[in-house]
Formats: C-alpha cells, structure tokens, sequence
C-alpha cells in the first residue's frame, strides 16, 4: 500500500522516522517532517493522519531530529518524548511531542542551521533546564549554513 501525508503548504526539506524504542505517545511508527512552510509535523505512520504540527521558526526548517529528552524526567534515553528541529532562522528548537504548545528550549546561533544529531557519550554533556524542568545529559552536533560545525553540550 502506498500512503500519501498531506498537511505541509510548501516544499518539505526533510523526513525522519521514528522506531518503535521512541516511545508510544508520539514516538513508535511516526514520521516526523520539516518543511519551507515553517513548520514540523509529527505524523502516525499507521493511520497516515497527523499528530502534532509545530510551528515557531520564522525561516525554512531544514533539519528535524527525534531527541532522546525525556521532559519531567532526569534521565535521557527510555522513551523520549521530545523533538527538535534547525531551520535558516539561525535556532534549533525543542519541542514536547506531547503537546504542539510554544517550544520547550531555543538555542539561538548567528548561522542557520542545516542538519544536527545528538551523541549520547558517556561524559556528561550540558545540562538544560527551563521552567518545564528538562534535564539531560547529552551531547549535540550541527552543522550551519557557513560550512561550521558545532558540538553544543
């Protein structure tokens, strides 16, 4: 069978899926996609309807990544419930798959963002809080549009 997912208004610049280890509310059998329309929408692959759309970025999203954030947890891994995405408006945002409320965290750069990827070392890696308590310890590589590349963490 072949499945269409329709809901982007502009060209989509990337697609990742997310596997079952992901967890069940929005991770296991998802698709998750990043488009020109500034937006991330979280799909369910056997359904083909949309969970969740995401929209903050101000520019095109060119990167999304299923993050192993764990939100009113301190631990990283298990089942994550937390997505990010990178767009040319110079941010990488932290999304709860929970909700498609206002983004988690923003990490703001002076070069728009084009891919990223987390590696989860055995060093402890920068911890992130905020008012909705994440923490982890993780490490983040991406790369901008001025051929840098960071490690965040």
């Amino acid at each position: 069978q072949f499945n269409v997912f329709k809901g982007h208004t502009d060209w989509i610049g990337c697609v990742k899926y997310g596997s079952n280890e992901l967890g069940n509310i929005g991770g296991a059998n998802t698709i998750l996609s990043g488009s020109h329309d500034k937006s991330v929408h979280l799909w369910d692959i056997r359904s083909g309807e949309q969970i969740q759309m995401f929209n903050g970025h101000t520019s095109l999203v060119y990167t999304v990544e299923y993050s192993p954030f764990v939100v009113d947890s301190i631990e990283v891994g298990g089942s994550s419930n937390v997505i990010c995405s990178g767009s040319s408006d110079n941010t990488i945002r932290f999304w709860d798959i929970r909700s498609n409320k206002k983004e988690l965290y923003v990490i703001k750069n002076d070069n728009g963002i084009f891919c990223l990827k987390f590696l989860q070392l055995k060093k402890k890696g920068k911890k992130i809080y905020n008012n909705n308590n994440i923490c982890c310890g993780v490490n983040l590589c991406y790369g901008l549009y001025n051929g840098a590349i960071c490690f965040w963490g």
